[in-house]
């Protein structure tokens, strides 16, 4: 079980957060912030969106047992991968239960937009054809990685396309 204060200390040092850092911020001392991540105390409930929003999480999320990963996440600057070590997954899941699943390099992708591939010529399906390559790329570019979409049809099949 993931506790209050490993999340705080995990989601600081992924900030890249010293603990002195993350004190000043939320105008409490160093040791206070020592104290909450050895679960030695918890942090005061008038804190709590505040360190929250400094950690870049909902105050559910910061509080939560579970450990789950936001659907998408905005890589800082300094952090963003090259779009070469990149992938683009897709997944259909068909009403029938049937699936696919796709696996692209995002070179491989940036390559066919430039050459003007469209998403059915790379999909196959009609499921994918109101999906815009180029701007999955852009957001790719940009920092975006994760679920970047999920689509449920009317006729119950459900695309999910993610970047890694």
């Amino acid at each position: 079980m993931e506790t209050l204060g490993k999340r705080i200390s995990a989601l600081r040092r992924e900030k890249g957060l010293k603990q002195d850092d993350l004190a000043e911020t939320l105008g409490v001392s160093p040791q206070a912030v020592s104290k909450w991540e050895n679960d030695m105390t918890c942090p005061d409930i008038t804190l709590l969106p505040q360190l929250a929003k400094v950690l870049g999480v909902s105050v559910d999320a910061l509080l939560s047992e579970e450990e789950k990963e936001p659907d998408v996440k905005l890589l800082e600057p300094d952090r963003k991968k090259d779009i070469s070590d990149m992938i683009l997954r897709i997944v259909v899941c068909s009403a029938d239960g049937d699936s696919v699943k796709v696996n692209l390099p995002m070179g491989l992708v940036k390559a066919g937009i430039e050459m003007g591939m469209q998403m059915p010529e790379i999909g196959g399906g009609d499921a994918l054809k109101n999906i815009d390559l180029k701007q999955l790329l852009e957001a790719a570019e940009s920092g975006a990685v994760g679920n970047l979409v999920e689509v449920e049809s009317a006729d119950g099949d459900i695309v999910k396309i993610f970047v890694e």
